[in-house]
């Protein structure tokens, strides 16, 4: 099969690679979607010949297949696997981390938190979703429900969730304003959920064509936030008060401090976007203001089928976050795309 590889400097290649065999407690699965989400271009734009870090992970030496919104049906199954964990032709996500699977954090379905053993990344330093066949242990496996797309469950089992994850630590509520930072991928799930719960939403981000977007998935207010002051923009939508809730999502040290001054005294602030730093001032910042600052690592396999079930009852419209839908040969084009940040979510169909 061929797999889409990283290979720094903003290029990748399709490269051969056998076909997966299941070995004992796991499965092999037949792509149908396999997402693009923006920590992928953290690989994609890394300098050539650097091996990245995931987590303070040591990175895997060889080559590695990409993607890590992988979405499709189990295509063949490992000695020891229990019917009730996975029978062939059943329709799946991935939570896509490995830990030991037996510490605490692993049987809360937390298993990206392993302390035992260095955790695998699907789509990092394991392979991924960009090819034909993914083999994961069976324990990852999260069922899709037939009320959802392929392309809905590669949303699901990163950017979607990982917006998911940070507004339910929030406990987001219908009485909340929550003002959101960015408007890729997870910032408009953001907005798409968020509206969901019933909250008011203020989105920001730099993108006019991400504004408009946000404003089509329910934002009750858009604010540009290089054109405008976003602190002040937030405080006078909010009779001077601050939003109840802040995320930022985009991880630019200037959307990170403006999310945390733009929340409200006894507010709640939450960092999703991987990778840069941000200077506080902590007295007039957290301290005096009494806020609460929250760090959201995407999900556990368990708040993964909350919000895919979440999404089928409110009859979410996750598929519209796609804009493009690509074929694994179109790679290159697509993540040129991508990179540029100002499009929606892609996804390759097999």
């Amino acid at each position: 099969m061929q797999g889409v590889v990283f290979t720094g400097g903003r290029e990748l290649e399709l490269m051969t690679f056998p076909d997966p065999t299941p070995g004992p407690g796991e499965v092999v699965l037949e792509m149908k979607a396999s997402g693009m989400c923006g920590s992928d271009l953290h690989q994609y734009r890394r300098p050539k010949g650097v091996k990245e870090s995931v987590g303070g992970l040591p990175a895997n030496p060889d080559p590695v297949i990409g993607g890590h919104e992988p979405c499709g049906i189990v295509a063949a199954v490992g000695p020891g696997v229990a019917a009730a964990d996975a029978t062939i032709g059943a329709r799946v996500m991935v939570h896509h981390y490995q830990g030991c699977a037996h510490c605490e954090h692993c049987r809360s379905g937390w298993q990206q938190l392993c302390q035992r053993v260095p955790v695998k990344v699907y789509g990092n330093n394991a392979h991924g979703g960009h090819a034909k066949y993914l083999k994961v242990p069976a324990n990852t496996l999260v069922a899709l429900p037939d009320e959802l797309s392929f392309e809905a469950g590669a949303a699901i089992s990163c950017g979607t969730g990982t917006a998911w994850g940070a507004l339910r630590r929030m406990n987001l509520s219908g009485n909340d304003t929550i003002a959101i930072f960015g408007q890729g991928p997870v910032g408009l799930s953001g907005t798409q959920l968020a509206k969901a719960m019933g909250a008011r939403v203020i989105a920001l981000d730099i993108s006019p064509e991400r504004l408009a977007r946000a404003k089509e998935f329910g934002a009750d207010e858009v604010v540009n936030s290089r054109s405008n002051d976003p602190v002040a923009a937030i405080k006078d939508l909010t009779h001077g008060r601050g939003a109840d809730c802040t995320l930022d999502t985009s991880s630019a040290p200037e959307g990170r401090i403006a999310a945390i001054r733009s929340a409200k005294v006894w507010g709640t602030m939450c960092f999703v976007g991987e990778r840069n730093n941000v200077t506080i001032d902590v007295s007039p910042d957290i301290l005096r203001k009494q806020l609460t600052m929250i760090g959201s690592w995407t999900f556990s396999v368990i708040g993964q089928a909350e919000c895919a079930r979440f999404i089928v009852e409110r009859n979410i419209a996750v598929d519209q976050l796609f804009t493009h839908r690509w074929k694994l040969e179109q790679a290159e084009e697509a993540y040129r795309l991508f990179d540029q940040q100002t499009t929606g979510k892609g996804v390759f169909l097999m």
